[in-house]
């Protein structure tokens, strides 16, 4: 199993996301967050195991939210992009790869 390491900007996506869903529905966020960090280990545990996007860039997509994590595999962890709203611009992250 590999570590997981998340780009700032991936990790305030996340964040974000988690307090939208909680201002709405109490215990939402919470949800969310729970199911970000299972989708973090499922990609540690098997990082080859999702799609490809583009070269070696790769998105699991959360199961209960419209979210995917997109996500890169390095020598020595996986680095997470992004954590995309599935219905935003696909490409708004790449300058971060």
């Amino acid at each position: 199993m590999r570590p997981v390491a998340f780009h700032p900007e991936a990790k305030a996506e996340q964040a974000a996301a988690a307090r939208w869903y909680e201002e709405r529905v109490p215990g939402l966020g919470a949800a969310f967050r729970e199911e970000a960090e299972a989708a973090a280990s499922r990609i540690a545990a098997t990082p080859e195991a999702f799609g490809i996007v583009s070269g070696d860039i790769r998105c699991h997509r959360l199961h209960r939210f419209p979210f995917g994590m997109i996500y890169r595999v390095e020598a020595d962890r996986v680095f997470i992009l992004a954590v995309m709203h599935l219905h935003r611009d696909p490409t708004y992250w790449e300058h971060r790869a």
